[in-house]
Formats: C-alpha cells, sequence, structure tokens
C-alpha cells in the first residue's frame, strides 16, 4: 500500500479480514483539555485538532504515524469545530465561542483572517467550492462568510435548534439538523426551502455527506444512524447497533464505510451497501468527533476526558486506528 492512496476494498469479508488486522490504536498527546473536533486536510497529510484549550493542533502524517507540526494560538475561547478547504490543502477554517471565525495557513503557520461574528459559535462547514464558509452559533443564526472577502454576507436565523451544518457535494444545496429530528435543505445561494425531511423520532445531532456525494447520513438522539439516498430524500437503511445519541459520523473515502460514535465504549463502522457491521474501535469514553482519513482506511477521533481521578492523563489527547501491528 502507498503512503498516500488505498484500494478500495469491494468484498465485505475482504474489509472485515483487513481491519482483524489493521485495528492497532496509537495515541498522541495534542491538547492541555478535551478535544473537540479533528480533520483531515484533502491530501490527507496533515490533521488538525481543536480544543476547549483554545488552541488548534496540526500533525503530519508520517507513513503510519503522527508527528506534531505546529501549533495555532489566538482564539480567547473553546475552538468547537474546525473544517479543512475541500481543494487547498493548506487552509483550515475553525469556529469559536469567541465570537469569531479564523482561517488558518498551515504552510506560513499564520493566521490568514479573523471574521467577527455575531454569537459563540459551534459549528462550521465549507462548501466543497471553497467560496463559502457556513458557520452556526448557539442562537441558531448561521452566518455564511465569502471567502474572497472574508466577509459575512448573509445570516439566516432559524426558529428552531440548529444542531449540525453540512454542504452537499456542488456546493448549491445547504442542509442542517435540528432538534425536532428534521433535516431541511436550503437552495444556496438564495437560502430558499427546498424540502424538509423527517428524519428520526428524536433530535437529529449530526449530518454528514459521504465524498462520492451518493449519499448523506445522519445520527439521532434515539442512538440511530440513517442512511440517505442524496438525490431521492428516501432512507436507505438504518444502522442500530449503538445505545446512546449519535455524536459524530465520518464516510470513507470510498463512501463505502461508515463511522458512527456516542456515549458507548466503542465506535461503530458499518457497510453503507448493507448496514452490517464491518469493524468496531473500542473506546474507554464517550466520543465526540471522529474522521476518516481522505485516502486510506484510517480513522482519526477523539474521546471525552475521563472521569476523575484519570481525567488529567487522557485529557486532549487525538487517536489514529486503522494501522497494522508493525
Amino acid at each position: 500500500m502507498k503512503d498516500n492512496k488505498q484500494t478500495p476494498i469491494e468484498d465485505l469479508a475482504e474489509l472485515r479480514s483487513y481491519f482483524a488486522s489493521h485495528n492497532v490504536v496509537r495515541e498522541y498527546i495534542a491538547h492541555t483539555s478535551k478535544v473537540h473536533s479533528v480533520g483531515w486536510s484533502c491530501d490527507g497529510r496533515r490533521l488538525a485538532s481543536g480544543s476547549f484549550d483554545k488552541s488548534v493542533a496540526i500533525f503530519i502524517l508520517e507513513r503510519s504515524r503522527l508527528a506534531q507540526d505546529f501549533v495555532f494560538r489566538g482564539h480567547t475561547g473553546s475552538v468547537d469545530q474546525l473544517c479543512w478547504h475541500a481543494s487547498h490543502s493548506d487552509l483550515l477554517s475553525t469556529a469559536s465561542g469567541d465570537k469569531s471565525v479564523r482561517i488558518w495557513d498551515t504552510r506560513s503557520h499564520k493566521c490568514a483572517a479573523s471574521i467577527s461574528t455575531k454569537g459563540e459559535n459551534i459549528n462550521i462547514a465549507w462548501s466543497p467550492n471553497g467560496s463559502t464558509i457556513a458557520v452556526g452559533n448557539k442562537e441558531d443564526l448561521v452566518s455564511f462568510i465569502d471567502t474572497r472577502t472574508y466577509k459575512v454576507v448573509t445570516e439566516e436565523q432559524f426558529n428552531f435548534e440548529v444542531n449540525e451544518i453540512s454542504w452537499n457535494n456542488t456546493s448549491d444545496l445547504f442542509y442542517l439538523t435540528n432538534g425536532l429530528g428534521c433535516v431541511h435543505i436550503l437552495t444556496y445561494p438564495s437560502l430558499e426551502l427546498q424540502t424538509v425531511v423527517k428524519a428520526h423520532p428524536g433530535t437529529c445531532i449530526c449530518i454528514e455527506h459521504d465524498p462520492t456525494g451518493r449519499y448523506f447520513a445522519t445520527g439521532s438522539a434515539d442512538a440511530l444512524v440513517s442512511l440517505w439516498d442524496v438525490n431521492e430524500l428516501a432512507c436507505l437503511r438504518v444502522f442500530s447497533r449503538l445505545e446512546w445519541p449519535v455524536r459524530t459520523l465520518s464516510f470513507s473515502f470510498d463512501g463505502r464505510l461508515l463511522a458512527s460514535a456516542s456515549e458507548d465504549h466503542i465506535i461503530d463502522i458499518g457497510d453503507t451497501e448493507t448496514g452490517e457491521k464491518v469493524a468496531e474501535i473500542p473506546v474507554q469514553a464517550a466520543t465526540f468527533t471522529v474522521a476518516w482519513h481522505p485516502s486510506r482506511y484510517l480513522v482519526a477521533f477523539a474521546c471525552e476526558d475521563k472521569e476523575p481521578p484519570e481525567r488529567k492523563r487522557d485529557a486532549g489527547n487525538l487517536k489514529l486506528w486503522g494501522l497494522s501491528p508493525t
């Protein structure tokens, strides 16, 4: 296997066999307190993590291990979510409780822009075409930032609890999940409501689009994960192996695998074509962020700090799963 690209494995038995021998977890100290968000650059060379400690750590993937490259400081509040540019591997955006969005350049190790927003930010999503960054705050206001001018060009106030936001792969539809179990789909840039999908009986917490453009998935407080056909808006299957509210989702580069995490002591790896379990990652605490590598079967994740007295030992650590023992 080359470092930069992995051939998709089609057969379910082969996938299970692969992960039976590629199931090592490596742990890395990244922050002094809880990691809220992890994400890979589009070329898969860098992994970023944002933390309650207000910093953004950048790691470089060297073969099968991570090496810390740089720590960005500048936010004065918790870094709650981060998102890389979909085609520019050096640019990273972060949403913070300090009422700002920052763009970081990992090549120059500098903050390229800081954009003031109206509230404490908890969500961020960079459109795949690179032109717009959407950011959501605790008051359910979503602001859209033009990345040419780094200015907020439009805002939309919602009268329901907005939990997570996402773009489709062509950047002309904007999705958000809400506390009523629904997915609202809006056209962009007009922000006209196109449709409302009743996805779950409980709060719809997270949403993720698959890299191939076939699916999106939603995770809910009812512990279920639903897989949807993007074009038909039909639910293809439901994953029901977790027992706690689903906090975070991530698709593998080929769209074949879906990682789902919660307060369960496993991260579930399911097959999108059959719904069957392919593998699971054992964890000791609630997992709030998980991210597949963009071209390899590697998963980065971070867990909630353990309860005292062990809390300090596990605080701020990043983990990488999918490695072989050698």
